[in-house]
């Protein structure tokens, strides 16, 4: 192979995640205005500001191995399920205690993966823009160890 068609090779192929579109400041607001309604929803016990975050048909999971009845078993938790935890106060929290944070991991032009962390848990979304709206439709979570005060 010469060196000319190794250059125009690399031109046209950036490796893994090329296919990715770069996303301007707007569109990364957009979706962390998503993830922070998710978040500061329940915080808050705000059920609609967590409806309004989520997909109707939400796949919310959390790994929790093997049991007598499953094996490689989910924690499995619809929309409904979560709005009424946040409606009836599960997470609520004073604002002076608020400690989280989303990072957008990766955007396409319809699809984005973002990383949510509070002091109590970590949540992975993958998000779908619907029109102009970025909506959660799949969250993989997991609790944090409790600390020893």
């Amino acid at each position: 192979m010469s060196i000319v068609t190794l250059f125009i090779a690399a031109t046209f192929y950036a490796g893994p995640g090329s296919n990715q579109t770069t996303a301007d400041a707007a569109t990364i607001a957009a979706i962390e205005a998503t993830c922070y309604d998710y978040i500061d929803g329940q915080l808050e016990a705000d059920p609609k500001r967590v409806a309004r975050s989520l997909h109707p048909d939400l796949a919310k999971r959390a790994v929790i191995g093997d049991t007598p009845d499953e094996r490689l078993g989910l924690r499995r938790m619809s929309k409904e399920e979560l709005v009424g935890l946040t409606k009836a106060g599960a997470l609520k929290t004073p604002k002076a205690e608020w400690n989280r944070s989303c990072t957008v991991l990766d955007v396409t032009d319809k699809a984005a993966s973002v990383r949510l962390e509070t002091p109590w848990f970590v949540d992975y979304f993958h998000m779908g823009k619907f029109e102009d709206r970025w909506i959660i439709v799949n969250a993989l979570w997991y609790s944090k160890p409790k600390k020893n005060s």
